[in-house]
């Protein structure tokens, strides 16, 4: 497999900080650096229904911690390859179930990531609905974010999480946008995505990325105009950093 390598996955040009956890017992930090005082990176899970928002949240969100180095992972790099079935029987596959994406391959890269450790992350063209031949490198940094729309639905992958934000947005508005991207980003035709959307998105939504939600630790409403709970989560991120020179002289 050819590979095209990044320096990094993360926001700005921020060197990566070394931090150390407090001994509070039971944390998720805690158990993952197996009791050695040092901690592992802050992990934040990001969910939502398709076109909620998400990746808005996730940048504004930075935008108002520019010292934090970031390692950022989307579900959606992740779905399964059916390269045996021709562009049509692709294209009816249903992308909103689980069973769409490879979640354990996505939950083994994030386990690399907290250990210190770089990976190299598959790339999906949305268009030939395929993996590309190449992958994309994502460094560790001190703050891991994952975003998708079924992360709060995966066990393994929601226990990973530190914090777990769900991006609330009315259903028409969510229409509208996707419809809006698949059509100008993806190369998708309209009657292809009002169709996709009555069969399988919304149908998915319900039974799986809605009822979700209920692993929420932080619920957004209204998305990206919900500036009272990102700048909550960048307090988090901008705490991490301002704890990072007394966590070194702990370790």
């Amino acid at each position: 497999m050819r590979r095209r390598a990044t320096s990094s996955v993360s926001h700005g040009s921020r060197a990566p900080l070394s931090t150390t956890h407090g001994k509070t017992e039971g944390t998720t930090n805690d158990r993952a650096s197996g009791g050695s005082g040092v901690s592992r990176p802050l992990v934040i899970g990001v969910a939502g229904g398709s076109g909620s928002g998400k990746s808005t949240v996730v940048r504004q969100m930075l935008d108002r911690a520019p010292a934090v180095s970031v390692s950022l992972l989307r579900h959606d790099w992740y779905y399964c390859d059916h390269a045996e079935l021709p562009l049509e029987e692709r294209a009816r596959i249903n992308y909103d179930h689980p069973d769409s994406l490879e979640t354990s391959l996505l939950v083994a890269h994030l386990k690399e990531l907290i250990a210190g450790k770089a990976v190299e992350v598959p790339q999906y063209d949305f268009s030939t609905h395929r993996r590309l031949a190449e992958t994309m490198r994502v460094d560790p940094a001190p703050v891991i974010i994952v975003d998708g729309i079924l992360v709060l639905a995966e066990p393994e992958l929601r226990e990973l999480c530190d914090i777990r934000a769900y991006v609330e947005t009315d259903a028409d508005v969510r229409f509208i946008r996707r419809l809006l991207r698949d059509t100008r980003e993806r190369e998708r035709t309209l009657e292809s995505v009002i169709a996709q959307y009555g069969e399988t998105v919304r149908p998915m939504h319900l039974e799986f990325v809605e009822p979700s939600k209920r692993h929420a630790h932080v619920i957004i409403p209204f998305g990206a105009e919900n500036t009272v709970a990102i700048e909550m989560l960048a307090a988090q991120l901008n705490e991490r950093v301002r704890r990072a020179p007394e966590d070194r002289e702990n370790a």
